[in-house]
């Protein structure tokens, strides 16, 4: 059974990812006694999975690192990983809520040695990694997963594999008996950090995601470009396997568009300004990068970064909508519109076609308990009925890595006015 120590001066933070771990840090250092939730079993959300940071370039390694080892140092937060908030009761300075936990099947004595991934033989989709390959059903999810210890996943449990994976463990680190258990935490405040998925591309049909190999999405190509991804690092189409040397991106696919995405995600048109540097680093004047564009929402210190792209020759601006993507004989993917700068008619070929998403909460509709509120779009909003309870980060809005971390620092800051108050009022 979980032992988690909580009080009505305990700030929940749900979600583990670079605000949620923001938030927590933030409000432990204080003082204040930090419960953190995470559904992954790891910390680190979607920023671990990037590759690079605009507009630095430089690996997410370098600010996580700090984070972990601010974590790791600090007694006063306690970490849940394939941990589920299902249920919130009471109000402000005094809430109880429920938190489903799934098992791991490997507890605290591991030492990520790697023995029962290698005794291990069944491969399951690599999540980790955007499915884009398999990995073994005994595994690390990745160089920098916090905490560092491995998962075996639930699908081989009952099979000759799980006995595999425990008899080659020599630290008893395999536990095939733990269980789903659900706890219950008292908390003053909530910290509602659940992030961002990228939105659904089989969706936007006519862009034949999911129909046409080489037209991946913009998180896809990150992993693509990472050399700790499924190719090593090496930009390769899906279909087979060929280096892609002529890459498009297409911004505002589906954001913006009363049919998907209404809003404008902040960061997506950087994230593909970043990208073009993966194709011109990984094979140099060859590498050929087109963006087709409405606008280039560049502001503030990224201006010059935008202008250092555009001033380089092996990139090409498309001021045009892309109607649609067919695929020729070759399996090459085929943008198909008109460039209103001149309004001339296209359809050109492409080795690989790269989809710059919008942002959508990670947790939204039914998923939300009750007592959280959110938008049209599923971002969390200030409730006035339920004052103790904060938004952060990409649960409130489209945010980029920067201003989703001070998102969390100022709801760090507000729940810790509200224990502040139940610690006076209680003296």
């Amino acid at each position: 059974m979980t032992s988690v120590v909580a009080t009505n001066q305990t700030i929940l933070v749900v979600g583990g990812g670079i605000s949620g771990m923001t938030a927590a840090l933030e409000a432990a250092e204080t003082g204040k006694q930090v419960v953190l939730v995470e559904k992954n079993p790891y910390l680190g959300g979607r920023t671990v999975q990037l590759y690079r940071y605009f507009p630095k370039m430089c690996h997410p390694t370098c600010g996580l690192e700090i984070n972990l080892r601010r974590l790791k140092a600090n007694p006063r937060i306690q970490v849940l990983t394939l941990a589920e908030v299902t249920g919130i009761r009471g109000g402000r300075g005094n809430y109880s809520v429920s938190v489903k936990l799934k098992p791991r099947y490997v507890n605290e004595n591991c030492t990520a040695c790697g023995e029962c991934g290698k005794a291990v033989e069944t491969e399951i989709a690599d999540a980790f990694n955007y499915n884009l390959g398999k990995i073994k059903a005994a595994y690390l999810p990745s160089n920098m997963a916090y905490p560092q210890r491995y998962v075996i996943d639930a699908s081989i449990i009952g099979t000759p594999d799980a006995e595999r994976a425990k008899a080659a463990c020599k630290y008893g680190a395999v536990d095939l008996d733990d269980k789903e258990e659900v706890i219950t935490l008292n908390a003053g405040a909530i910290v509602w950090a659940t992030g961002w998925k990228p939105y659904d591309a089989e969706k936007i049909v006519y862009y034949g995601y999911g129909r046409f190999p080489n037209v991946v999405t913009n998180v896809e190509f990150e992993r693509l470009a990472d050399p700790h991804g499924p190719t090593g690092g090496r930009i390769l189409r899906p279909s087979d396997g060929k280096e892609a040397k002529n890459v498009a991106f297409i911004q505002c696919a589906g954001s913006r568009d009363e049919n998907h995405l209404r809003h404008c995600s902040r960061f997506c048109c950087m994230g593909s300004l970043k990208q073009t540097h993966y194709v011109q680093e990984a094979y140099g004047d060859a590498g050929k990068s087109t963006i087709y564009y409405i606008d280039i929402r560049a502001i503030d210190r990224f201006e010059d970064f935008y202008q250092k792209v555009k001033a380089n020759p092996n990139v090409r601006f498309v001021k045009s909508k892309v109607a649609r993507i067919t695929e020729d004989k070759d399996g090459n993917p085929v943008c198909n519109g008109v460039d209103v700068e001149g309004y001339k008619r296209y359809a050109t070929a492409h080795d690989l076609v790269v989809l710059a998403l919008g942002m959508e909460p990670s947790v939204k509709g039914v998923d939300i308990p009750a007592e959280v509120m959110s938008d049209s779009s599923g971002f969390v909003m200030a409730d006035p009925a339920n004052a103790g309870i904060f938004g952060a980060g990409c649960a409130t809005n489209a945010l980029d890595v920067n201003r989703a971390v001070q998102s969390a620092t100022a709801a760090a800051l507000r729940a810790i006015q509200v224990v502040n108050k139940v610690a006076r009022a209680e003296a």
